[in-house]
Formats: C-alpha cells, sequence, structure tokens
C-alpha cells in the first residue's frame, strides 16, 4: 500500500491491535515463570537489537541531528510507556489474566483522547464523551465479576490499579511525541523510545536487592519461548506499526482502533488460556467495544 494512502494509518493501527493480541498471551504464559521486569527489559533489548538491521536495511540512521529538547522528549515517553507503562502492565496482566486485562486496556482510549483535547487541540464529540462514560462503565463491571477461587478482590482491585496506571503512562508517553512524529522517521523514533526503555530499566534492575533473582527468572526453560514469542510479535512488530499509526494519523483516531486488540485478546483468553467467562465478562467487553466505536465514529 503506498505511503500517502489515506488510510494508511488506520490500518497500521489494526495491524498493531491484531499484533498485540498474540502477543499478550504470550506473555501471559511467560509471565508464570518470568518476573514482570525481567520480561520488560529482556523485550526491550531484543526488539532493539533487532529493530538496528531492519533500519540498515531501510538506510535509516541511528543518530539524528534535533533540538536536545526533542531528544529529552522522546527519551522520556521511552521511559513512560517502555519502562513505566509495560512493567505496570505485566504486573497487571500477572495478577488479573488477559481477559481482565482486556476490559481494563480500555483505559487508553479515554486517556489518549483526553490527552489529546487538552494538548493537542484535537476535538471531541459528545458521542466521543459518551464513548469515553461507557468504557469506563464496563471497568466499573469488571470490579462485579465473580472471581476464580485463585483471584482475591483485592488481588483484583490491586491489577486494575496497575493496568489503569499502565495505560496513563503509555497515554502520556505518546501524546508528548505525537506533534514531533510528522517530523520524525519512523523506525528512528522506534529506537530512541527502545532505547530509553531499556537503559532506564536496566539501572532500576542494577539498583535492586533482589537483581539476581530477577534477571535469574529468564533462565527459565519452560517460559523462554513465550517470552522470545512475545517480544517478536508484541514489541517489534506491534510496536514499529503502533508508532506508524499514530504517525499518519490523528491520536484520537488512532487510539479506538488500537483498542480492538481487547477483543482479539478477549477471545484467545478464552480459546488458548481457558481463562472463564461469565455474563459480566461479556457484557463489560460489549460495553466497552461499543464505547470505543463511539469514540472513533463520534
Amino acid at each position: 500500500m503506498p505511503l500517502n494512502s489515506p488510510y494508511l494509518g488506520q490500518i497500521l493501527a489494526l495491524l498493531s491491535a491484531v499484533a498485540w493480541a498474540f502477543a499478550v498471551i504470550l506473555f501471559k504464559k511467560s509471565g508464570e515463570t518470568v518476573h514482570p521486569i525481567a520480561l520488560n527489559l529482556f523485550k526491550n533489548l531484543l526488539a532493539l537489537i533487532l529493530l538496528i538491521p531492519t533500519m540498515a536495511i531501510f538506510q535509516e540512521t541511528l543518530l539524528r541531528i534535533i533540538p536536545f529538547k526533542e531528544y529529552a522528549i522522546f527519551l522520556f515517553s521511552g521511559v513512560l510507556g517502555m519502562t513505566i507503562g509495560d512493567t505496570l502492565f505485566f504486573m497487571s496482566l500477572n495478577r488479573i489474566g488477559a481477559s481482565l486485562s482486556a476490559i481494563v486496556g480500555y483505559m487508553y482510549s479515554p486517556a489518549i483522547i483526553c490527552l489529546s483535547v487538552l494538548f493537542l487541540k484535537e476535538s471531541l464529540s459528545w458521542l466521543q464523551v459518551i464513548g469515553v462514560i461507557l468504557i469506563l462503565s464496563a471497568l466499573l463491571l469488571t470490579t462485579q465479576i465473580k472471581l476464580p477461587a485463585n483471584l482475591s478482590r483485592k488481588r483484583l482491585l490491586i491489577g486494575i490499579l496497575w493496568g489503569i496506571l499502565s495505560q496513563a503512562a503509555t497515554a502520556i508517553g505518546v501524546v508528548i511525541i505525537k506533534p514531533l512524529l510528522s517530523k520524525t522517521p519512523l523506525l528512528w523514533a522506534t529506537e530512541i523510545r527502545l532505547v530509553a526503555g531499556f537503559f532506564s530499566l536496566l539501572i532500576i534492575v542494577l539498583l535492586l536487592p533482589n537483581r539476581k533473582q530477577i534477571i535469574g527468572s529468564l533462565l527459565n526453560i519452560k517460559g523462554f519461548g513465550y517470552t522470545l514469542g512475545g517480544t517478536l510479535v508484541g514489541t517489534y512488530i506491534a510496536l514499529v506499526v503502533w508508532l506508524g499509526g499514530m504517525k499518519y494519523t490523528q491520536a484520537s483516531i488512532a487510539a479506538p482502533l488500537n483498542q480492538t486488540s481487547n477483543i482479539f485478546v478477549f477471545i484467545l483468553a478464552t480459546m488458548i488460556l481457558k481463562e472463564p467467562i461469565t455474563l459480566r465478562h461479556i457484557l463489560a467487553i460489549i460495553v466497552a467495544f461499543t464505547g470505543a466505536l463511539l469514540v472513533f465514529f463520534g
């Protein structure tokens, strides 16, 4: 498809959703044996290693001469999204499972849109406001779902909190670089965020007293295949097309399309992970998806 296609941004956003949904399932399996911080550190490093030859193939420079302020914004975006946001996401995923994480993940769209309205001067219609309210209502429904025996109410609420904070960090991270993406090569933007995400998390790991146990969890053979697969699909592929969606269309349009990943996650969690699904689960995902549609078409 030519790069001047009017639908390129939307298509990239949808491709990101599909890739991320498969990655979430793999990361959930990986999280059974690998520490969330170690998982995040590994995925950022491997994605960065894969991205460098990709940039060489497309003749993209590794270092660009841009104002220091713009460098700082991209680096800060990487710390927010790749270090804080993704680590919190894995912590939430481990606690509440993929299907509930899919519902909590719908907070991403309202966060992106509200921040885009406030800081990027993008408009928000009444239908979009209703959509945001529906998404928040679906989130409240998850707190009333009958819990499996291994999930306490406290564990559920903590998992939801980690999920909300994860979506907030990710949203802020992308909104602050949105004005710069129109004049920035896509692969370079991905590279600089991964660099920030990896090295900031590496510093944190080195300062932790249990760093040996954290890094050692990566050596578990049982979970390594899931970790590797999730990284290839979720960080290397999904991250590039996700930023592409943000680059080639409005953030408030790309975000709801990204949200369709939650539908795929919900279905895959039932089929592959055999997570229990109740009527409230289904109602919550329908309400949240309806809200995302209103946000998109509103």
